[in-house]
């Protein structure tokens, strides 16, 4: 029997995924299968004048058109050029009773001390020796919420307020230290072998409407005026993840042909995006990604082209607001931003409570996107229906699980990430 609307309105209220801020009242969300639309998916292996893509030697060229159309349309264009970077050790030692190695690190973008820096915080195996794989992804609330270690630097960024992380002034205080680290799993990740590299979001961009008066955007007062398809939020958040990228490069405890990008929520989107552009990444994972991230725009289900860029109108460029309530006729769809991944490995995770970020529609695209990954060679998705609830799915380089629970990052997935990577990383 199919959950009534109102049943799952309350179901989400209770799990605090609508993101109406305040009194202000949640727009209205279909969340019944009955209610999505018909809609028709843009081809991944046809180019854009309409010929086939017909083998592997032809993928590029489709996977540039695809990145071309998602930047344009959706994210906006990050500048190309590499900024000034230097990095600077601010603190390093043992961490977790010896069995890691900590480093912390500035990455300044100006010569001076001032502007814009990202404060980076790694993990390494202290059991073993390098160079390791690694886990690369953003945190909501301070690397010094990630776990219980007391020597990490408290975050000097922007934080959004949470009575559950003990914010408020968007400052971190002492009381956050280890209240996201259920997310994290630091200590298992270093168990398993695995290097872990984090910073907080708000080092990159402030997660408000600011119009881009703080933040990486400034580095480039070239942006303004601002057009239809300038980088908003997450194109921010996702250039940042590249420059750390940069920093593991240098780092000679990490391997960085194995080096995997993750993230959870709006963070997921970020991590999609930072993955498509970036062939650095070799692995590319999406958790509870919803719109703008895995899941596909033109079902209309749980969050839309309307409620993000109602809420969170600086996280797309302009361009995309021209698409709410006209998902018909988007020329894009987020299948494609999973293909950009290929030929490199992909997951993506749903929770089967998640209802926001639209489980099913997540699963969709991510089969969609298989198609790119078997034209190229790889082997076709085991199943064309989303599998059961915590019953994981994979081929060698794509990867699906609908973990029992709600909108959050929990040990069973960091447990299937990690025995994905191992077997992709020949671990």
């Amino acid at each position: 029997m199919k959950l009534t609307n109102l049943l799952l309105q309350v179901m989400l209220a209770m799990t605090m995924i609508i993101p109406a801020p305040g009194d202000v009242p949640p727009l209205p969300a279909n969340y019944d299968e009955a209610g999505v639309p018909d809609y028709k998916l843009p081809d991944l292996l046809k180019f854009a004048d309409g010929s086939p893509v017909a083998a592997p030697p032809d993928w590029p060229r489709r996977r540039a058109e695809l990145l071309e159309l998602l930047q344009d349309q959706v994210y906006g264009f990050m500048p190309v050029e590499k900024p000034y970077m230097r990095f600077v050790e601010t603190e390093s030692g043992l961490a977790f009773g010896g069995k890691a190695h900590r480093k912390q690190v500035r990455i300044w973008f100006k010569p001076e001390a001032e502007g814009p820096s990202i404060d980076l915080l790694l993990y390494v195996p202290a059991a073993a020796e390098g160079p390791f794989p690694a886990f690369v992804g953003l945190n909501f609330y301070g690397n010094h919420a990630i776990s219980s270690d007391p020597a990490v630097h408290l975050a000097t960024c922007w934080l959004r307020n949470s009575k559950d992380q003990v914010i408020a002034e968007n400052r971190a205080g002492a009381e956050g230290r280890g209240l996201n680290a259920e997310a994290w799993q630091v200590e298992y990740l270093i168990e398993q072998g695995f290097a872990i590299a984090t910073a907080c979001h708000g080092d990159i961009d402030p997660d408000f409407d600011d119009d881009f008066q703080n933040g990486v955007h400034g580095l480039y007062p070239g942006d303004e005026p601002r057009s239809g398809n300038t980088w908003g939020t997450i194109a921010g958040w996702a250039w940042g993840l590249r420059r750390m990228m940069d920093y593991l490069e240098t780092d000679a405890d990490i391997d960085p042909a194995r080096v995997a990008v993750m993230g959870h929520s709006r963070l997921g989107k970020t991590a999609l995006v930072a993955g498509a552009l970036d062939e650095r990444f070799a692995l590319v994972i999406s958790n509870n990604s919803g719109c703008g991230g895995a899941s596909l725009s033109k079902r209309c289900f749980g969050e839309t082209v309307e409620t993000v860029t109602h809420y969170f109108p600086h996280w797309f460029c302009e361009n995309f607001k021209q698409y709410v309530k006209r998902e018909a006729d988007l020329p894009l769809d987020q299948h494609m931003l999973l293909a950009a991944v290929a030929p490199r490995a992909l997951y993506v995770a749903s929770a089967d409570r998640d209802f926001w970020a639209d489980p099913r529609g997540e699963f969709i695209s991510l089969y969609h996107a298989a198609a790119v990954y078997e034209m190229l060679g790889h082997g076709s998705f085991p199943v064309s229906e989303p599998p059961a609830t915590d019953q994981p799915v994979s081929t060698a380089r794509l990867g699906y699980h609908r973990r029992s629970g709600r909108h959050a990052v929990k040990r069973y997935d960091w447990e299937r990430y990690v025995e994905f990577a191992r077997k992709l990383f020949g671990m």
